[in-house]
């Protein structure tokens, strides 16, 4: 992925990607309740990107924004805007993904968990390092949790267990969460997952309870649009195994050639030798689901897989520019808000890029003005 932030962008630019409501939902969230001085709702969101965007201490922030005739104010009163901000910068999120189209469509609307996780270094030479974990309702984009841990660590990896699932909770996740400890647990909670296949992560069984012949049941894949499903067994000890299903469709050639590219590049970097098995589970997208299949039919499975990899770009996105910053660790309202703050920089970033690579040449829409 191409590296970018919104956030170095010129400032007159950079609005004209916001959503069109912007100021409407300044007013509307709250975010400017309370402001004594200017009541700017452009001057607020620009000394906040300052922060969250740019990735400047609070302390740097408020020096910067007074140097910038922007505020005058303390970083106490900047950590206040922030919490207060919150929802603003939510209902931003909201409208950015709204553009791209992304919207939950299937199994009677169910309302979806996306969870992830990404590290954070603080600046300096002897910065700590975080890992975040959040989780997201869909289509609401509310962070209903946010948890730091350690980066190191027993128990501080990415694993369902580090959310407090309950019943009737469908959870969307990528591969690192292929765990047979955080599905068995999910399960115990009365939740649902979907989740990429991490075939070296996980030991599955047949319905029979023999070991899962993957490679060899992929061999009877050969087209592309064929979907097969497979009851499968997630197996742990001490534990009875857990019954799942197996989703796989087989990638287009184009897909295919760019996964094997991206693995030997990889191989090539680490001094590795890659597999054969590796290579040819590169040529299908294989996907764990618990969701109830009378729901959930294999190709609604793969449509909300297809779903959250449109998400993960853009959460891909926000991890490169989580890394520029002052996480704050001792609130969760400042915390959420940091986050959505990132998250907004994350989606400007990709409809930037965007707009470069697809729409024209110089990156940006002209505005047509009649000549007097």
């Amino acid at each position: 992925m191409q590296n970018g932030n919104a956030a170095d962008e010129d400032w007159d630019l950079l609005v004209s990607f916001f959503p069109r409501e912007w100021r409407d939902l300044a007013l509307s969230s709250g975010a400017l309740k309370g402001l004594r001085q200017d009541k700017s709702e452009e001057k607020l969101l620009r000394v906040l990107l300052l922060h969250v965007g740019c990735g400047l201490s609070m302390r740097e922030t408020v020096v910067r924004a007074r140097q910038a005739n922007l505020a005058d104010l303390s970083a106490v009163a900047l950590f206040k805007r922030l919490r207060k901000s919150r929802a603003w910068l939510q209902e931003l999120c909201q409208a950015l993904f709204a553009e791209r189209g992304l919207r939950n469509t299937g199994a009677a609307g169910r309302a979806l968990r996306l969870v992830d996780s990404t590290v954070i270094k603080e600046p300096g030479k002897t910065g700590s390092l975080w890992r975040i974990h959040y989780s997201l309702r869909w289509p609401t984009l509310q962070c209903d949790y946010f948890k730091i841990t350690e980066v190191n660590g027993e128990g501080n990896g990415d694993s369902f267990t580090q959310f407090p699932l309950k019943a009737q909770d469908y959870v969307l996740a990528d591969r690192g969460y292929c765990q047979a400890s955080g599905i068995h647990y999910a399960r115990t909670k009365g939740a649902y997952i979907t989740v990429r296949l991490n075939p070296d992560g996980i030991r599955l069984q047949s319905s029979s309870g023999a070991p899962l012949q993957l490679a060899q049941r992929l061999g009877a894949l050969t087209k592309t649009g064929q979907i097969a499903q497979w009851e499968i067994l997630v197996p742990m000890e001490a534990q009875p195994a857990l019954a799942a299903r197996l989703c796989v469709v087989p990638k287009s050639q184009a897909a295919a050639t760019r996964a094997h590219k991206k693995l030997k590049r990889r191989a090539s970097k680490t001094g590795a030798t890659l597999q054969a098995q590796t290579l040819l589970y590169a040529n299908y997208v294989m996907v764990l689901t618990t969701f109830p299949q009378e729901s959930f039919p294999p190709e609604l499975i793969l449509e909300y897989y297809r779903f959250r990899w449109q998400i993960e770009l853009v959460f891909k996105r926000f991890k490169q520019i989580a890394q520029l910053g002052h996480l704050p660790k001792y609130d969760q309202q400042s915390a959420k808000a940091w986050l959505y703050g990132k998250l907004f920089v994350a989606l400007l970033t990709e409809k930037l890029i965007h707009h470069a690579v697809a729409l024209s040449p110089w990156g940006y829409s002209i505005s047509l003005q009649a000549s007097g």
